[in-house]
């Protein structure tokens, strides 16, 4: 059996720790190095991987070039995205994006151009996607249990973004911590909308069977002495009906240990039926014409390989099954097109047709 190398570049993204992870855990990879141009972002990883001092790189090419990796794991600032893909397609790898796709349209497809050359694949990662309430939403959704899926709500949001590291450690950012953060610079693509709101698109759009809205009207909060948003909220129109998606830093607590009211996650009305997936959850709830009442659903148990998106990624790679709905570059792309018109929308105070 193959032996996957892959390395790990940029840590802007502290779930390039989680990524590393996933990777040291599966039989048929390993971790060949890590790089980012601040090298004490690295030395938890390091330390944790086990790595040796020559597997540790502050210069991306210097990485490649000595480690000869077979896949690249990226996360950088979300403004960077299209600039690493552009650094890294060259050297002939496949390249795994954490979320987002992009900071706009453009750069998104000009990631896809970059990487056409190559042969290799372009995935984007979206966390929310391993979540078994997701999968199993989904499937039930496919299955026709609702009938055709016509609108989502969308909720998706934390403490913040500072509030929590790799494993989801907490902690409790300083104010300088924040001036500090890529998260909260406008220059940089940070903001509650560019960090959540594209979960909900893109998901939203996985579970619409990659349905294309018509026009986008979205409106934000930013708190004084910030300059990004903390709270969004978009009005999605279809041609079935209106959808909605909100994001928020700043929830009571985080989802994944104490879900906040709202709560975190979806609800799909089909023409059959509605279904809530909440995030985390160990159950969905449906509601059918024969079960108006409405009834839970125990979450799939996720077996290999969509347990994580390495082990998926590599079987996709070794067995060409395809890369589940969000991880496509079509999906992603009209998640990304719903984005940059929200985006839009928000800073116009207008609804606007989508960006194309």
């Amino acid at each position: 059996m193959k032996r996957w190398r892959i390395a790990g570049i940029n840590f802007d993204h502290f779930h390039m720790g989680d990524l590393l992870r996933y990777t040291a855990e599966h039989p048929q990879a390993e971790i060949v190095g890590i790089c980012d141009e601040q090298p004490e972002r690295m030395i938890s990883a390091a330390k944790n991987f086990g790595l040796r001092p020559d597997q540790v790189f502050t210069d991306e090419r210097a990485c490649l070039e000595a480690t000869q990796p077979d896949i690249v794991i990226l996360c950088p600032a979300a403004s960077k995205h299209g600039e690493w893909v552009q650094r890294i397609a060259p050297y002939g790898v496949h390249v795994l994006m954490e979320k987002p796709f992009a900071a706009t349209v453009a750069e998104a497809d000009a990631m896809i151009e970059a990487m056409k050359p190559t042969g290799k694949v372009l995935a984007i990662n979206w966390p929310l996607v391993w979540d078994a309430g997701q999968q199993t939403a989904h499937r039930l959704i496919t299955e026709g249990v609702i009938g055709e899926a016509r609108e989502f709500q969308h909720m998706g949001g934390n403490r913040g973004p500072l509030y929590h590291g790799a494993d989801k450690i907490e902690c409790e950012p300083s104010a300088a911590e924040k001036a500090a953060s890529w998260f909260y610079s406008r220059a940089q693509g940070g903001g509650s909308l560019l960090d959540y709101m594209g979960y909900g698109t893109t998901l939203g759009t996985w579970h619409l069977n990659a349905q294309i809205p018509l026009e986008v009207t979205c409106t934000w909060q930013v708190p004084e002495g910030l300059e990004v948003d903390e709270h969004s909220l978009t009005v999605i129109r279809y041609r079935t009906g209106l959808s909605r998606t909100e994001t928020r830093w700043g929830t009571f607590t985080d989802p994944w240990t104490h879900q906040p009211q709202p709560k975190c996650g979806f609800v799909i009305r089909g023409s059959e039926g509605t279904l809530s997936c909440y995030d985390y959850e160990k159950t969905v709830r449906v509601q059918t014409r024969a079960r108006p009442e409405g009834y839970d659903v125990p979450v799939d148990v996720i077996s290999a390989p969509n347990r994580n998106p390495i082990e998926h990624f590599i079987n996709h790679l070794e067995t060409g099954a395809p890369l589940i709905g969000p991880l496509t570059l079509e999906i992603s792309r009209i998640g990304q097109q719903i984005v940059d018109t929200a985006f839009q929308s928000a800073e116009r105070k207008c609804t606007l047709e989508l960006v194309r």
